[in-house]
């Protein structure tokens, strides 16, 4: 079904964090947050593109996003209208920029399941009508700290967490995290590519504490010395930056790289893209699970309607709106006995609310098709 776009509007909003997010990459304090609205003759339709401010995870950063969406990849978008389907096709001759490709194909689709009235997890291929859901725990200024953070989320309901890693911040924290919590608690670790293959003894130590998966230890370009490292390792090796495709999933499956794969729609170029990952991992039998960007509500409908698909086996970061933000831009995602709902309405089944979206933009702009 093609959707007839008009026009579509590019909306800055700053979202101050609840609290300090920290990784081994850097601290995040407040999300810059690039909303797209696409306005079609039957709608509109919205996404949220995942880039952060500087260009510290990946390569992009929301700068350059809103540049690339404003310059090239809104005017290819066919005059007389584009089926979702398609949209990853059109915007194949520009190299990269995933998280803004992304962003424009999930405002379209949104728009079209608007339309026709069918919500983002029925379309997707949802198994289930509400998702388990995990914590990702940022590096703290101390295992006390770390402690009293990782107790507030378990009473919350979270039923797995995740433990941000880095050299010099890694066995003793988890160590007292499973002597504090116990066994049964389900936990995993996310490096962001902190170590090398000459830190594997290190990394080793970290099979004592039977954790779910190491995420992403080595650097994003090099699933050589990941298949290396997880011959060395009892702990499962879940890859993340690493993968940007389906194609290099199944790379990954293939050299033995990883046996769990962390899935984040906005690195892999959409949600389609991300379905086509989760059908390859599910063929070959490799769990995937739904990694976070700190969403706002717009980002997180859809996250929730796509671990709702029946691959995703592993709680994701798909965390309450409570958990990064005091107040969300759509109603709040809710945690209930550990679970998010899946959204039923069409489309993404939420959408901004207009006072609170007044009250964060600081800029926006029209480009008309």
């Amino acid at each position: 079904m093609k959707t007839k776009i008009s026009g579509v509007e590019l909306r800055r909003i700053a979202m101050p964090l609840v609290a300090p997010f920290r990784t081994s990459f850097g601290v995040e304090t407040s999300r810059d947050v690039l909303l797209v609205r696409v306005v079609t003759a039957d709608g509109e339709g919205w996404a949220e593109c995942a880039a952060m401010s500087e260009p510290r995870y990946c390569s992009e950063y929301v700068d350059g996003a809103q540049d690339v969406l404003r310059r090239f990849l809104i005017p290819a978008l066919p005059k007389d209208g584009v089926d979702a389907n398609a949209v990853g096709r059109v915007l194949e001759p520009f190299t990269g920029h995933h998280m803004a490709k992304s962003a424009l194909e999930t405002a379209v689709l949104d728009a079209q399941l608007r339309s026709a009235g069918e919500s983002f997890g029925a379309y997707l291929g949802a198994a289930r009508d509400r998702v388990p859901c995990g914590v990702s725990v940022g590096i703290m200024d101390s295992i006390p700290q770390l402690l009293d953070a990782v107790e507030g989320y378990i009473t919350e309901g979270y039923v797995r967490i995740k433990l941000k890693i880095e050299p010099g911040w890694d066995v003793e924290p988890v160590r007292a995290v499973r002597e504090r919590f116990g066994d049964d608690l389900l936990l995993q670790v996310d490096a962001n590519a902190a170590y090398t293959l000459v830190d594997a003894q290190q990394l080793a130590k970290l099979d004592d504490f039977g954790l779910l998966l190491i995420e992403q230890p080595l650097a994003n370009d090099d699933m050589v010395q990941h298949a290396q490292l997880a011959k060395l390792l009892r702990t499962p090796i879940c890859l993340d930056e690493s993968i940007e495709s389906a194609a290099h999933a199944a790379a990954a499956i293939s050299l033995g790289a990883c046996s769990v794969i962390n899935i984040k729609p906005a690195r892999v170029g959409g949600y389609l893209e991300a379905r086509r990952i989760h059908d390859l991992a599910r063929a070959h039998g490799i769990p995937v699970w739904c990694g976070g960007m700190l969403e706002t509500g717009i980002g997180r409908a859809a996250n929730v309607a796509l671990a709702a698909l029946p691959g995703f086996t592993l709680p994701g970061d798909t965390s309450g709106s409570r958990r990064y933000f005091a107040t969300d831009i759509t109603e709040p995602f809710v945690l209930a006995d550990g679970h998010l709902d899946v959204p039923t309405g069409p489309g993404l089944g939420t959408e901004p609310l207009p006072d609170v979206l007044d009250e964060v933009t600081t800029s926006s702009e029209w480009i008309p098709l």
